[in-house]
């Protein structure tokens, strides 16, 4: 495994074998819904590819992908000469199309896209979610970039219909998000209340103090402890803490809650799979616990959220609008003695290898 820093591609014939493929995302940031997808991205390569992926933490992708090459995707530059040394550019899962985090990462993932093409590199989007796009500018210049996509799958319709609206006319095709696909656990249930949250400026103190009082509430009537799970270990890692110094927090939570670090998604999974109920704000958690067999409850920061709960006929809240007390209890609750359906997740995953088989399909055609 090459290290991220600095431009290690350099020495590499572009017609050298294997064949190189460019995986770019945001891995190696220590947020495992990417590692998630990056795990299954690469289990879809069909043999005779060689992966390069753009990563931060090069350590971090070094168990997903033994056999990859990595590449500093904080150095655009850096990547952008990477491209000549590769057969094949994919943008591989999660919305890196967006302009709410900030317009220079949309900027970024468009020069990819358009460095790309200029050197004739074919450029497939894999599982992508699309937006948000709030500015003119920035649905103008995705509308003409993917123009010159060779092939894009969308991980839910609202990402379809933004393309189709903004006068994407490439290839395209809709399936639920290729985490889906990931293999279903054995459930042994029984734990803890497990809590895949994160920041959102959707919650006002009122707003947090009411899914406090849910979570205090049902811990104490079920007698289960309360573990915080921080899928984004950077990002959520001090959520409880920072929620107990605002007085958030009552005394009994506290004294029931511990926080833990998402290790990997086999220790996710380990999580999920021994839960008594997971309340997830984080998409991929959901996801993966849905797939693990747990009672799921999504709680919708953003619409992705949403969608997959409703693909999944899982029961959600808008953290925009969010109930009473007692309804939010009542959904909990009920939620806890309702595994998923095994028949419905088995249609979902077998939808979700759309994403997969066109994936193949492009690159046998090189």
């Amino acid at each position: 495994m090459k290290s991220p820093h600095g431009d290690r591609m350099s020495g590499l014939a572009p017609s050298s074998s294997p064949r190189r493929i460019l995986l770019c995302g945001y891995y190696g940031e220590h947020n495992l819904g990417d590692d998630a997808l990056l795990e299954v991205l690469n289990r879809q390569l069909p043999k005779g590819w060689q992966p390069v992926i753009t990563a931060n933490d090069a350590s971090a992708v070094q168990t997903i992908v033994p056999n990859g090459m990595v590449v500093n995707r904080r150095s655009l530059k850096t990547v952008l000469r990477t491209i000549k040394h590769v057969q094949v550019v994919v943008l591989g899962g999660g919305s890196l199309l967006q302009d709410s985090t900030s317009f220079r990462s949309l900027v970024y993932y468009i020069a990819l896209i358009i460095v790309a093409r200029v050197k004739c590199k074919p450029v497939l989007l894999w599982g992508q979610g699309l937006g948000p796009l709030r500015h003119a500018w920035s649905r103008y210049l995705v509308g003409r970039v993917l123009n010159v996509a060779t092939s894009i799958t969308w991980r839910d319709n609202a990402s379809m219909q933004l393309a189709k609206s903004i006068g994407i006319k490439s290839s395209m095709a809709m399936a639920p998000d290729p985490v889906w696909s990931h293999q279903t656990s054995n459930y042994q249930g029984g734990g803890n209340i497990v809590l895949c949250w994160r920041t959102t400026s959707l919650l006002t103190t009122s707003g947090w103090s009411l899914l406090l009082q849910a979570v205090d509430e049902l811990s104490e009537s079920k007698q289960k402890s309360v573990t915080w799970f921080a899928f984004h270990a950077n990002q959520d890692v001090n959520l409880l803490q920072t929620l107990s110094k605002k007085g958030l927090v009552s005394e009994r939570l506290k004294e029931r809650s511990s926080t833990i670090i998402a290790k990997d998604i086999g220790h996710a999974r380990e999580i999920f799979s021994n839960a008594s109920l997971v309340i997830a704000m984080r998409l991929h958690a959901l996801i993966l616990s849905i797939v693990s067999q747990c009672p799921t409850v999504g709680l919708s920061y953003d619409p992705k959220v949403e969608a997959a709960a409703r693909t999944a006929e899982a029961p959600w809240l808008d953290l925009s609008q969010l109930p009473s007390l007692e309804r939010v209890l009542v959904q909990w609750s009920e939620c806890m003695s309702h595994a998923p359906s095994k028949s419905h997740l088995q249609r979902i995953q077998e939808q979700a290898c759309v994403h997969g088989q066109i994936l193949k399909t492009e690159l046998g055609k090189l």
